[in-house]
């Protein structure tokens, strides 16, 4: 249990009552108790002072009604009183457990118990609210802790959890796969539905040819416009102002024109 009493043993700072607005440190070890301050003042003749620190041994601490009753005043009669009781060997070695040990020994306990630890002490307080404790305490009173409900507990707390019946849970696990169902169901039919909804990409563009077409209606297929023909060796365009004949072609009146 020696090896529990790490130091200090005790701790605590903090600014004096008004008007005192000093500071103070106040700690307790295994052999000493130590009291410290700073003076604040807005006065020139208070800014060379300096910190000031006393240093005591238990047994002359218990006998140094100046001491305790500055610590009185600056941190209460309660801080006092536990302070003598840790120079007297009276040590709290239930506080200085460290918390997954504790977790473990408040799991033994009763409901009824644990509320009742839950209000000697702040850390108790938080330790038998915590979801670490809850989460013990529903595996040590079930066998099986299925994926879905450990899942579920991270939505609603272990302590729903523990306070929670198999029926009840049977129905929050139902509606919960229920919901993700369709969840899913809609995120597989989102992208169908996007597909059908937008055209076919050879429509999209036969009508983006054709509404350039009506936007330009005298410019001609270049293929058409820049066709060249040969004849005898020579190159040549066609004369845009030859009109062919009925009954005949644009290459046979063009021959005609060369003949």
């Amino acid at each position: 249990m020696a090896s529990l009493l790490t130091e200090p043993l005790f701790e605590i700072s903090g600014r004096g009552p008004p008007p005192n607005n000093n500071f103070y440190s106040f700690s307790v070890t295994t052999s000493d108790v130590i009291w410290r301050w700073w003076k604040i003042s807005p006065r020139i003749v208070d800014r060379n002072s300096k910190p000031g620190e006393l240093k005591e041994s238990h047994e002359y601490f218990l006998d140094d009604p100046e001491l305790q009753r500055d610590v009185s005043i600056v941190f209460g009669c309660q801080i006092l009183e536990y302070t003598k009781a840790l120079c007297e060997g009276h040590y709290d070695y239930l506080e200085r457990l460290s918390e997954s040990l504790l977790l473990r020994i408040i799991n033994y306990l009763e409901l009824e118990d644990v509320g009742q630890l839950a209000r000697t002490s702040h850390r108790f307080r938080q330790l038998c609210g915590s979801e670490e404790f809850w989460e013990q305490a529903v595996r040590q009173r079930c066998n099986t802790v299925s994926a879905e409900v450990a899942s579920l507990a991270l939505e609603v707390g272990w302590r729903s959890i523990f306070f929670t019946s198999k029926l009840q849970l049977q129905k929050l696990i139902s509606r919960r796969k229920q919901k993700t169902e369709e969840q899913q169901k809609e995120q597989v039919s989102y992208p169908e539905t996007k597909a059908e909804e937008s055209p076919d990409e050879s429509l999209r563009l036969k009508q983006t040819a054709s509404s350039e077409e009506e936007s330009h209606p005298g410019v001609k297929n270049p293929d058409q416009s820049t066709a060249t023909f040969t004849a005898h060796g020579l190159d040549f365009e066609p004369d845009p102002n030859l009109e062919p004949e009925a009954g005949s072609d644009s290459s046979e009146a063009v021959s005609e024109q060369l003949l």
